[in-house]
Order: C-alpha cells, then sequence, then structure tokens
C-alpha cells in the first residue's frame, strides 16, 4: 500500500513520501501561479483550478490568496464562491457541494496527530517525517454557508442548508438545515 493510499485511507503515513512531496511540490506551484495572477484574468485563472483541483463545478470563484496542500484531493460543486485567504489542507478529501458561501479566513483541515507528545514526536526517525500524521475526509453540503475564520476539523461532515457563524470551530458533523455557531461549534437552531 502506498503512503498516498494510507493517507486516504485514514491510515498513519509519511507525509515525506517522495510521491505526496512531488503532488504537494506541483499543488505549492499552481497555487503560487494562482495567487500571483491579476484577478481579471479569470480564464487563466480558471485553468489553473482546473489542473490543481480533482473537480471544480462551473461557475465556482475563489479569491486569492488560496492555499492548500495538494490540490488534487478537493472537489467543489457549481457556484461555489471562496473568499480570500482560505486555506485547505487536503491531505485527506475535501468535497464541497453547489452554491456554498465560505467565507474570508476558513480552515479546512484533514490532517490530524496524536494529542500526546510521546505518541506523535518519532526520535530518530530518518526515513520520513519525525512525527505521526493520519487524517479523515471533510464533506460540506449544498447551499453551506460558513462564516469568517471558521475552522472546520478532521472527519467533519457539515450537512445540506446550514449556516456555519463566524469564528466557529467545528469538531462535530451538522446536521441538515441548521444555524451552528461557537467554539467548539454546536447547533443553535433548524433553518
Amino acid at each position: 500500500m502506498t503512503e498516498r493510499e494510507k493517507m486516504l485511507q485514514g491510515k498513519v503515513y509519511n507525509s515525506r513520501d517522495p510521491e505526496l512531496l512531488e503532488r504537494y511540490f506541483r499543488a505549492r506551484s499552481l497555487v503560487k501561479k494562482f495567487n500571483d495572477l491579476d484577478a481579471d484574468l479569470v480564464l487563466e485563472r480558471q485553468e489553473i483550478l482546473s489542473q490543481l483541483f480533482e473537480h471544480i463545478g462551473k461557475g465556482v470563484w475563489i479569491e486569492s490568496p488560496f492555499y492548500c496542500d495538494y490540490g488534487n484531493n478537493i472537489s467543489i460543486g457549481e457556484g461555489t464562491f471562496v473568499n480570500m485567504n482560505c486555506t485547505f489542507l487536503d491531505n485527506n478529501k475535501i468535497s464541497i457541494g453547489k452554491n456554498v458561501l465560505i467565507a474570508p479566513y476558513v480552515q479546512i483541515y484533514t490532517a490530524s496527530h496524536p494529542l500526546r507528545a510521546s505518541e506523535r514526536i518519532l526520535v530518530n526517525n530518518n526515513d520520513g517525517a519525525p512525527y505521526i500524521t493520519k487524517s479523515l475526509p471533510v464533506t460540506i453540503g449544498d447551499n453551506v454557508w460558513i462564516g469568517g475564520n471558521a475552522v472546520i476539523c478532521p472527519g467533519v461532515i457539515v450537512g445540506e442548508n446550514v449556516t456555519i457563524g463566524a469564528g466557529s470551530v467545528v469538531t462535530k458533523n451538522i446536521p441538515d438545515n441548521t444555524l451552528a455557531f461557537g467554539n467548539p461549534c454546536r447547533v443553535i437552531r433548524e433553518l
């Protein structure tokens, strides 16, 4: 099993694996090109995003700067808007539905590490990363609005027609048709 296969299956993997590093460097190059382009070069920006992402739907608009690790683990549905300074750490799949609004500084994380330093740090590991990493996918349903500075943690599923308040830290699944906010994020009411 390759390190990428382990990564996508939620198993411990070596993030310094040559195949993963090659994908990472490719994504960094595309992200830099995207972020350096003038905003009015719409077709060029869309072309870069189509090379970067696993899937990008019609009418997706992403403001720069934008940041991600691999890009090819990200799928975004049609009509979605991602505002500036968003970071998607796509060590696993990030699936974003249609007509989603993602405000500035939203962070979506799929990677995780053991809580205890003694379990997280690999002593005398010369063959790869000096720490333990594994990842879980994140899924965001259709018609979701995620407020600014929200953080979506590994393994979370945000249902359809959900509004996540600004500054929320989403650590658990959020059901369809709800307003949720806070740290930790919790459902406030149905919509």
